[in-house]
């Protein structure tokens, strides 16, 4: 058996500069002790709600502030960070220091499910400081494309990391002795897939181009797309987009008349942004239904957005569907 190499290895042969691989390196680690309080869970009372909202008006759970709380003090004790935001936090929290990199993250992605032990995860962006002075929130609200880096890490059977720097999607798994090995040296997405995932109990308030795409699915050999499709939704972006990265597939989170003011779930900054990057990196494309993401131009800080990415060919035929009307 050929030995793993881990991630300082690989990070030292990655054309990157040496201040991103150090923010890596930090996220990393944060992420390995995520993993333990993660899978400490009712033995260590981290489960069940914290009995306050955060800024997205959502019911915290405790290991949402207890991963928040670990991978802010991480990143602002990191030299080459300048400033972190967190979907948890309502402000941009700086540290001090100029140049280097921003830092957003959702500390805890689909934390609901944790309560029921499913997978969940944490979701990174690295963005580029401003020169010369200590960076406001402003300085955040930069297009997805001029990400340096990005990532997430799946706590499920086993902990992986999956990143992407200069190029291309890698892997890598958690070791009983916390080390980083890497296991998936290059992830590539098909650009054709039989599986979607998307939350069929808001059918009902999709817009018509979401529904048809759907309904084309479902019908299977029989209808216009004249294969049968699959359906997954595990309610935990990060393990829904793992699960496409790994076999491919199709996920949707779109805009639905529920809240007809609100473009949709995800946050781009947080979310979206960073698992576009990823998706794109691998071969596969992801967009609001139309546009690009990485193309989107944040406007606030928590700014949400419809998401459709995966698979190259069903990303286009949602374009389609959505151009039609």
């Amino acid at each position: 058996m050929t030995a793993l190499i881990d991630l300082a290895s690989h990070l030292a042969g990655d054309p990157s500069s040496p201040a991103v691989k150090t923010v890596v390196t930090e996220i990393a680690a944060a992420c390995a002790r995520i993993s333990r309080v993660v899978a400490g869970g009712a033995i260590l009372g981290n489960l069940g709600a914290a009995g306050i909202t955060n800024v997205q008006d959502e019911e915290q759970k405790k290991l949402d502030i207890l991963t928040n709380d670990l991978l802010s003090d991480a990143l602002k004790a990191c030299d080459p960070v300048a400033g972190i935001a967190s979907e948890e936090l309502e402000h941009v929290e700086t540290t001090g220091r100029q140049g280097g990199y921003l830092v957003t993250f959702d500390p805890l992605d689909g934390s609901s499910n944790i309560d029921v032990n499913v997978s969940v995860g944490t979701i990174f962006s690295i963005l580029p400081a401003p020169e010369g002075r200590e960076p406001e929130e402003a300085d955040f609200l930069q297009p997805g494309r001029h990400q340096v880096g990005a990532g997430y890490a799946v706590y499920g059977p086993q902990t992986m990391l999956v990143l992407t720097l200069t190029s291309g999607v890698v892997g890598f798994t958690l070791s009983a002795d916390d080390k980083w090995l890497l296991t998936h040296a290059s992830s590539t997405i098909p650009a054709d897939t039989a599986e979607f995932a998307i939350n069929m109990s808001n059918q009902r308030h999709w817009a018509p181009p979401i529904r048809r795409y759907v309904d084309g699915c479902l019908a299977g050999k029989e209808g216009p797309r004249a294969k049968n499709f699959n359906m997954r939704w595990v309610a935990s972006m990060v393990a829904d987009v793992h699960r496409i990265l790994m076999r491919g597939g199709i996920f949707m989170y779109p805009w639905d008349a529920r809240e007809p003011g609100k473009p949709g779930k995800l946050r781009l900054m947080y979310e979206a942004n960073p698992m576009a990057l990823i998706v794109e990196r691998a071969g596969g494309k992801a967009t609001d239904g139309v546009t690009p993401i990485l193309d989107l131009a944040p406007s606030k800080l928590h700014q949400r957005v419809p998401v459709v990415l995966g698979s190259a060919n069903e990303v286009d035929q949602v374009a389609k569907e959505t151009a039609a009307g």
